[in-house]
């Protein structure tokens, strides 16, 4: 099956509804993707619990490991998504991690638990077609010309002006022993690049099909 609900966390007809969904997408695409629901990993890293799942049910085609876990511990409040190796090129550790935290935890954080993995299926979904939209909050860059700095033009030629005079008395021999200084400046701090891995899954005629997981993958928590 495609939902394995050890605490019967979700409804029977949520149960269906989510099973019907990916049992469908299985049908269409061959990627398997099962949704695992325990209390707690019992102190064990969410996402090497998902993946070792993964790797000992063998979810996925063989060839392809084509599978995905996404594995929720609803009392360590913890999700985490783990692909096959087979699908490493699109749903990466990056975009696992983009779908937890904006279509995921959300939901989580009303309660609304199955609404969470239904849209975070989806979302893998989007991944895997080359559809997925994020929700980008964009920083609003700081443009000088959008400003009116005619009240500071006067301080500017003043300071101008002061400095002009400062470097005219300290010209002649007095220039060698102060010129070349360094004066402070900005230190940037870049922005950190994220690697992504990935792994892959796929297709549930028959029951799992012995694909395979490398690890790594996204989790988050709420």
């Amino acid at each position: 099956t495609s939902v394995y609900d050890y605490i019967e966390l979700l409804s029977s007809s949520q149960t269906q509804s989510l099973k019907g969904k990916l049992i469908s997408y299985s049908d269409s695409t061959s990627t398997q993707i099962v949704v695992i629901i325990i209390n707690s990993t019992k102190g064990e890293d969410i996402n090497y619990l998902a993946a070792n799942w993964g790797e000992k049910w063998g979810v996925g085609q063989k060839g392809k490991d084509n599978g995905v876990i996404l594995m929720l511990a609803r009392n360590d409040r913890k999700v985490a998504i783990q692909a096959g190796r087979g699908t490493e090129g699109r749903l990466t550790d990056l975009m696992s991690k983009r779908i937890i935290e904006q279509r995921i935890i959300p939901e989580f954080k009303r309660g609304d638990y199955y609404k969470g993995l239904d849209k975070g299926t989806d979302g893998i979904f989007e991944v895997l077609t080359g559809e997925f939209k994020e929700k980008r909050k964009r920083k609003k860059r700081y443009n000088w010309l959008d400003k009116d700095f005619s009240g500071l033009l006067p301080i500017i030629i003043l300071i101008i002006i002061v400095i002009s005079f400062i470097n005219g008395r300290g010209g002649g021999r007095r220039r060698s022993s102060y010129g070349g200084g360094t004066y402070g400046g900005y230190r940037s701090f870049g922005s950190g690049s994220s690697s992504s891995g990935s792994f892959g899954g796929g297709g549930f005629s028959g029951g799992f099909g012995g694909g395979s997981f490398g690890g790594g993958g996204a989790s988050g928590s709420w």
